[in-house]
């Protein structure tokens, strides 16, 4: 390893495309924002909730951590009223009108009123067929560099770019997806005995 932190590879002799590639970054704790990077992450957040969620019992999904703290059907229910209202629709905002208008207020509780009556595998559809869209949106717009530094105003946190806004998306939905297993891991809080201090997802241990 040199003094700079740089792992540096010796060539094998075979003329690869690998050894053209001489430096490992080493700090992978931080990441910069590719869109097409973002885009795998975003195209795969409803197929991953659908086999984790989809014909669980109804008790899973209704279930919650306590107190008015939401339960995996709220959270899709969520995501749903993210995708009819929030991500495309604000990048849009800022590509036609900048910081002169502000985004519209989201309602982070409108999935208590809009899912009322509906069934888990009903919402899971939607979200997906919601996310494919936006996501032929989105590659429709053809965003350059120039554009991800265009900026707009948030209501309550002032002025962002376009780029966080797109970040946000990813990290909201893995955000999400955290909740929902940390809420099915809950239900076994006491079940695992005394192993609960070795799981991070109960004990909520960082780390």
């Amino acid at each position: 390893m040199e003094p700079s932190g740089r792992v540096v590879r010796k060539s094998s002799g075979v003329n690869t495309e690998s050894d053209a590639r001489t430096t490992v970054q080493t700090d992978r704790a931080r990441h910069p924002f590719v869109m097409e990077e973002a885009v795998a992450i975003l195209s795969r957040t409803p197929a991953t909730l659908d086999t984790l969620l989809r014909s669980l019992p109804q008790g899973w999904i209704a279930a919650n951590e306590g107190g008015e703290t939401w339960s995996a059907f709220d959270v899709i229910g969520h995501l749903i009223h993210g995708e009819r209202t929030d991500w495309v629709q604000r990048a849009r905002i800022i590509l036609e009108h900048g910081e002169a208008r502000a985004f519209d207020t989201f309602d982070r509780l409108a999935q208590f009123t809009m899912s009322e009556g509906r069934t888990l595998a009903s919402l899971l559809d939607e979200f997906a067929t919601l996310r494919r869209d936006n996501l032929r949106e989105l590659a429709a717009l053809g965003l350059s560099d120039a554009d991800l530094d265009r900026r707009g105003r948030h209501p309550q946190l002032g002025v962002v770019t376009l780029r966080q806004l797109l970040a946000t998306w990813v990290a909201h939905d893995l955000d999400h997806v955290v909740q929902i297993s940390r809420v099915l891991a809950h239900q076994y809080a006491e079940e695992v005995g005394p192993w609960r201090s070795y799981l991070r997802i109960i004990s909520g241990t960082p780390g």
